[in-house]
């Protein structure tokens, strides 16, 4: 029996082990094993993938950029969902508010996600900057700090802030485009109180992350397992919708862009 490949992932919901579970039992019947390995937080999950305690590393894209820079560029992205490519935050306003324009943000509060999370705090504040505001001279922040470690994978920071908007706590706040349609459609973010400001440039969410010296045949063979799922199967298709995608495409690494530029002007990784 071939030795199991380790993935590691991180649990920021209870769903995540039932996915894996299933993930798991895939691809023990297509004939590679694999095992997982589940962190609390992403800071620990880049450590056992650069030291080696881990193959792959379902990461972030925070946790991308952290793996990339304690391996001195040693990782590659080998697959994503398709639902991670192209993604945008919107920075939302009431629509009958004072605030027509990013400017009249200035002298007023922003409410964001968690400090690490890209969508709802890290790329916005740098879309911000870029329009001349400087966070804690020309606005403040109002920080929903939910489950730091996580990189806002939930939702619990964006749906806070939102609230804080609601409540007349802030001018504006920042939300992923997914979650703005989501709540669009169930009443959470009615979109007769609402609209959006201004909005980021596309990037990219999670990949799988190997070191670069990860074997191409292992690597060839977990892929081959992971492409063939089918969002058709009846079985595939529970994980699949768990996990938010309909089908599993190759990694790359041009959709970071944006969150590198806002983690440098940020001086995000300073004194880590």
């Amino acid at each position: 029996m071939s030795k199991p490949v380790v993935v590691g992932a991180v649990l920021y919901d209870p769903k995540v082990s039932v996915i894996w579970d299933i993930i798991r039992d895939f691809f023990e019947q297509n004939g590679c094993p694999m095992d997982v390995v589940f962190y609390t937080n992403y800071e620990m999950q880049v450590e056992a993938l650069v030291k080696g305690h881990v193959d792959i590393a379902w990461n972030s894209p925070l946790a991308w950029l952290d793996s990339q820079r304690l391996s001195n560029d040693g990782c590659r992205a080998i697959a994503m969902r398709d639902t991670d490519r192209d993604r945008v935050s919107h920075l939302v306003v009431k629509a009958e508010g004072p605030v027509k324009t990013v400017a009249d943000l200035k002298g007023k509060t922003v409410a964001l996600g968690a400090k690490d999370s890209p969508q709802a705090t890290l790329i916005p504040l740098g879309l911000l900057k870029r329009h001349g505001l400087e966070p804690g001279r020309d606005f403040a922040e109002k920080r929903f700090d939910v489950l730091v470690g996580k990189h806002g994978d939930h939702i619990g920071g964006e749906r806070d802030a939102l609230a804080c908007l609601e409540k007349g706590e802030a001018a504006a706040c920042a939300m992923l485009d997914l979650n703005w349609q989501a709540w669009q459609k169930d009443g959470t973010a009615d979109p007769r109180k609402y609209r959006v400001l201004a909005t980021t440039d596309p990037f990219d969410h999670c990949v799988f992350t190997v070191k670069k010296d990860f074997p191409a045949d292992a690597e060839k063979k977990w892929l081959k397992a992971l492409f063939s799922m089918s969002y058709d199967n009846p079985k595939h298709r529970q994980m699949m919708d768990m996990e938010g995608l309909k089908a599993w495409k190759e990694g790359r690494t041009s959709g970071f862009g944006p969150l590198s530029e806002a983690t440098k002007s940020l001086k995000y990784w300073d004194g880590k």
